[in-house]
């Protein structure tokens, strides 16, 4: 712990020298137009898929059904797309003899732009804005979208099971704790999962890809926007994301003995041996070399 505080106070301490303000700023310009590039989450470039929904199973007795559809425009490789769901759940039960019937519409839009994410709630009129965790990751990390998401899945304990045609388009299919997934390039086309004897099956009736994408496609309603507390616009991430690589960049080019005479306006430094900082600054390198790969 000690030292990983240590390498945080050096972050701050690099991070206030104010005669590295305007070089910083100058190269984050810059590099904000390589970030904005980088985000790829799938491996096809545009697409509309239209899906089906139902909703089938029992429950305490009783049964629960449903249908719906599902949109799924996107484009600039999933950097940006909008998906917007209208479904219908109806469960049966029998209370004390009387059957007893309750009915759910729901309505949903969500709109991921470049990390920023857009949830549409049409019961207050209101659109959520923050931003959206996994993109920002990609954003950060540069990442191939096709390795990484299957990582992920691989991370939580996903299997991939074979290979399936879906509407023409040959699909990997993973299983991922029993739920089921078949995906073209990053694509979910058919997806099937069981929760509490209630299986939802949403599979594409139609699928596009490479094709062109509207403005009109990808717009939301004209509801007001309440930003999340602390909310950076996708201008201001960028900006962020590229100052705090250029300050990595700047630490990843110090020699030891530059970073030790930097080091030593800390006052816990002050008191470690040259073992320590050593240690430290070969962590803190290794860190710096895994956020700019």
């Amino acid at each position: 712990m000690k030292k990983i505080l240590l390498i945080l106070s050096v972050f701050i301490v690099l991070s206030c020298k104010g005669n590295d303000e305007k070089i910083v700023d100058s190269l984050a310009i810059n590099s904000t137009t390589k970030q904005q590039n980088k985000l790829k989450r799938y491996d096809v470039k545009s697409g509309i898929v239209k899906y089906k929904i139902t909703i089938s199973g029992g429950v305490l007795g009783g049964t629960v059904s449903g249908n719906g559809t599902e949109n799924l425009y996107f484009k600039d490789w999933g950097a940006v797309e909008l998906v917007e769901e209208n479904s219908t759940q109806t469960t049966k039960m029998k209370i004390f003899g009387k059957e007893n019937i309750n009915t759910t519409n729901t309505h949903t839009i969500k709109k991921l732009d470049n990390g920023e994410s857009y949830h549409v709630d049409f019961d207050s009129k209101t659109i959520y804005l923050r931003r959206d965790l996994a993109m920002d990751l990609m954003i950060q990390t540069s990442s191939d979208a096709g390795k990484t998401g299957k990582s992920m899945l691989e991370s939580i304990g996903g299997k991939k099971i074979g290979n399936e045609l879906i509407k023409g388009y040959n699909c990997e299919i993973w299983d991922v704790n029993g739920a089921k997934q078949w995906m073209y390039k990053g694509v979910v086309l058919r997806l099937e999962i069981t929760v509490m004897g209630i299986k939802t099956v949403r599979e594409a009736v139609t699928a596009d890809f490479n094709t062109m994408i509207s403005d009109y496609q990808l717009k939301l309603p004209n509801f007001p926007i309440k930003k999340e507390e602390g909310f950076l616009n996708n201008e201001e991430f960028d900006q962020e994301m590229a100052t705090q690589n250029v300050k990595l960049e700047q630490l990843s080019k110090m020699s030891y003995s530059e970073w030790k005479n930097i080091s030593k306006q800390d006052e816990e430094m002050q008191n470690m041996s040259e073992e320590e900082l050593r240690q430290a600054y070969n962590m803190m390198q290794k860190m710096i070399k895994a956020r700019l790969k």
